[in-house]
């Protein structure tokens, strides 16, 4: 059991450096929320585009296998057991069935019209079918299967983008192109310094949290406690004795990180402004906010859902 490296969370890989890593924060930033928001109001071909175009950035930054095989495998997993379970799943149309006679059984004559019908109208009627499968008690609508593709692309979507930007971007990259881009919201006396400065430490104390939960957990594995023998009022005793030995442990690591900070003479954040990252637009960030524009079109001009 390793948590600093099975958990996606907070995770950064500095080596290799890929162009992904190279890419300024804040562009990556805007491609993060491209795929975060270009999914709203879009048709099923773009939702399984940004999934595909996901994977395919994954393998063209050449990020190690070891590091995106695991997740990216689970996260698939998790995708089309979503897709399978919403596509069998009733697909939820309240409709009400209504008579086609009339309730006095008076027969209804239609006057027909002499002109042959239209071959291709008659066509399109017979190969369109509501549901696309059924066998026995399973059955595949429609309606099921578009919401079984959003609700599995959705999914994909929001947890391996928000994952690939983590990996490629180090905490002190995240914040400082936060902080460049609400610089406009001083104007409002917000104090951003400090929102930053407190979103730092949040980054940076994540990997302690995971290793002294990792720890706990070694420590009472090594112990070869009899659980059946404690039974569920023991087993709860002890996994309360772990959270708050954990909680001590947390607040002993944040008194350190505060004596530290006053130690080296810190007051105010705007007194005692550290430069974490360079933030300057290259050639190749440039390139990318080309590509984001042409990606953005491409969502007006292929992505609008049919209503």
């Amino acid at each position: 059991m390793d948590l600093l490296r099975s958990l996606p969370l907070g995770l950064y890989i500095d080596q290799p450096q890929t162009w992904l890593h190279r890419l300024d924060p804040r562009v990556k930033l805007g491609w993060l929320m491209s795929f975060l928001t270009s999914y709203i109001i879009a048709n099923n071909f773009w939702r399984v585009s940004l999934v595909a175009i996901l994977i395919l950035i994954t393998l063209l930054a050449r990020i190690p296998v070891r590091v995106w095989r695991q997740q990216m495998g689970w996260l698939l997993v998790l995708s089309l057991m979503v897709l399978a379970i919403t596509a069998f799943s009733p697909d939820g149309l309240g409709i009400d069935y209504q008579p086609r006679l009339p309730a006095n059984e008076q027969v209804l004559v239609q006057t027909k019209t002499t002109s042959p019908p239209n071959p291709e109208l008659t066509k399109g009627k017979k190969d369109y079918s509501y549901v696309i499968f059924h066998q026995g008690i399973f059955k595949v609508n429609r309606h099921s299967l578009d919401l079984g593709i959003g609700l599995s692309t959705i999914v994909f979507t929001l947890i391996y983008s928000t994952n690939l930007y983590l990996l490629t971007a180090a905490p002190e990259e995240i914040t400082s192109g936060l902080e460049s881009l609400m610089q406009p919201l001083k104007r409002l006396k917000l104090p951003i310094t400090e929102i930053i400065l407190t979103l730092t430490l949040s980054l940076r104390f994540i990997p302690l949290v995971l290793e002294e939960i990792q720890n706990l957990v070694r420590s009472v594995m090594t112990r070869a406690i009899n659980w059946k023998k404690l039974g569920l009022k023991g087993t709860v005793k002890v996994w309360m004795i772990v959270a708050e030995r954990l909680l001590q442990n947390l607040l002993l690591r944040a008194e350190q990180i505060s004596n530290a900070m006053m130690v080296r003479g810190f007051t105010t954040p705007n007194t005692h402004k550290v430069k974490w990252h360079e933030l300057t637009l290259r050639r190749g960030d440039w390139l990318a906010i080309a590509i984001l524009v042409l990606f953005w079109s491409l969502r007006f001009i292929l992505g609008n859902e049919v209503s």
